[in-house]
């Protein structure tokens, strides 16, 4: 049974705190922060960026950028973990409602206004919109596509849009502060899905987890194949590590990309050991990735690159979810 958030913790106040946990975001930290100052939002903001080791100019942006506006602080995050570093800022605010960014996203003007304003309509202790994947070149521009479509990512609401209403996870999200805290934080053994893990948890004491439309924030896919593979992988490993840390949360969407894996292996081996006729699930998928490109891509050159960004987010994140060892986050 959910409970309102007004109800526990009475109206959010106009007030917030957005946190960004930062490492090696020299190429955005400016114009992500620069977003975030130049909201239209009529209360006390404060920025805190929290900054891992890095192996660009990312401090000394950072300071700059706190030099220059005192709404900006800057906390360090030794261990560089996304989980920490935002438990840092955490414990670092100093307002009741906390707005996650990333260093590389980019966000409207109307952004913190909006999302304090759903978080007390909806009553929820966690709101949060579309992961609007925007690139600057054709590469990143197909892996955007794939990531906006349910023949690349399936159907979750803040990849491909929707209507407003409760869902299970939301992406980064602005979070009512008391909530965060009465559930101890973000579980800083996740290197990944610690957003996913975390939403449980809110929901598991009753909370609701609200996505709005509206609320649309610009993400910049990753720029090769390498990337995006090493990406999707450590997907997989890790939402299996929550899969099996909290019973009942994999549906059949999470199941698709391991199932794939196991069927297009074990066909192109028995087509090798028995007969060619094996090849015909590798056939099927071969099909469908390639009319998925088809429907997807709104150029030749997004046509052209799709199937293999298709293969690589589905086949990496099968692979990572089928070999994700038992030892992370024991």
């Amino acid at each position: 049974m959910t409970t309102s958030a007004n109800e526990l913790y009475g109206s959010p106040r106009r007030e917030i705190s957005v946190i960004l946990p930062v490492r090696n975001e020299a190429s955005y930290l400016k114009h992500s922060v620069s977003s975030i100052l130049a909201q239209d939002f009529q209360g006390p903001i404060e920025v805190i960026l929290a900054i891992g080791p890095s192996h660009d100019s990312t401090m000394e942006i950072a300071r700059e950028i706190a030099y220059l506006d005192k709404r900006v602080v800057i906390v360090e995050n030794p261990s560089g973990r996304t989980a920490a570093g935002l438990n840092l800022a955490i414990a670092r605010s100093q307002y009741s409602n906390i707005v996650r960014i990333d260093g590389h996203s980019e966000i409207p003007h109307n952004y913190l206004t909006l999302a304090l304003e759903i978080l007390e309509q909806s009553g929820a202790v966690n709101v949060g919109g579309v992961m609007a994947a925007v690139g600057n070149n054709l590469f990143e521009r197909s892996v955007a596509r794939a990531m906006r479509s349910p023949l690349g990512v399936g159907a979750s609401r803040f990849h491909t849009g929707g209507v407003a209403g409760s869902v299970d996870t939301v992406y980064l999200g602005a979070f009512r502060k008391e909530a965060l805290i009465a559930i101890g934080g973000f579980d800083e053994r996740f290197t990944r899905a610690q957003d996913w893990e975390l939403n449980f948890r809110l929901r598991a004491k009753g909370g609701l987890i609200h996505f709005d439309p509206r609320l649309v924030v610009t993400y910049r896919p990753r720029s090769t194949v390498s990337a995006l593979a090493r990406q999707y992988f450590e997907y997989g490993r890790w939402r299996r590590v929550v899969s099996r840390r909290h019973e009942g949360t994999i549906n059949y969407r999470y199941l698709a990309p391991p199932f794939t894996v196991l069927v297009t292996t074990l066909s192109m081996i028995l087509s090798i050991l028995v007969s060619t006729i094996f090849l015909l699930p590798i056939l099927v998928y071969a099909l469908f990735i390639l009319l998925a490109s088809l429907v997807i891509g709104k150029s030749l050159g997004e046509i052209l690159s799709l199937p293999l960004i298709l293969l690589t987010m589905h086949l990496s994140w099968g692979t990572g979810f089928l070999t994700s060892p038992k030892s992370l986050a024991p």
